[in-house]
């Protein structure tokens, strides 16, 4: 099974600007579904961006359109979320998810492989 990898996290000020980076650590050729989640405390995880396979569709979540991009590196097994504009409500624990099993992109019990997550702090 692929392990996610999560790296890039860290504490800004509102307005700031952070990239984060998902590699998965597992060699593999297969391509894998891609999304970052976050959960804030007291609040159950939530879907923020995905990019698919094959066809490069990206998906966001309505609270994070205009600000956050979502990309692929150039292997298929890493992925980046490019955040500006942040706002404290933005701060959360960050999570790759790989491998999309069923289901809707933004649902955590729709990816099998989970990475451990980064911590983004925003500070008003």
């Amino acid at each position: 099974q692929v392990q996610p990898v999560e790296s890039g996290g860290g504490s800004v000020q509102a307005g700031g600007h952070l990239k984060l980076s998902c590699t998965l650590s597992t060699p593999t050729t297969t391509r894998y579904f891609m999304a970052w989640f976050r959960q804030a405390p007291g609040k159950e995880r939530e879907g923020v961006a995905a990019a698919s396979v094959g066809d490069g569709r990206t998906y966001y979540a309505d609270s994070v359109k205009g600000r956050f991009t979502v990309s692929r590196g150039s292997t298929w097994n890493t992925l980046y979320l490019e955040m500006n504009s942040l706002k404290p409500e933005d701060t959360g624990m960050y999570y790759c998810a790989a491998d999309l099993v069923g289901g809707m992109w933004f649902r955590p019990a729709s990816f099998r492989a989970w990475g451990q997550g980064t911590q983004v702090t925003v500070s008003s």
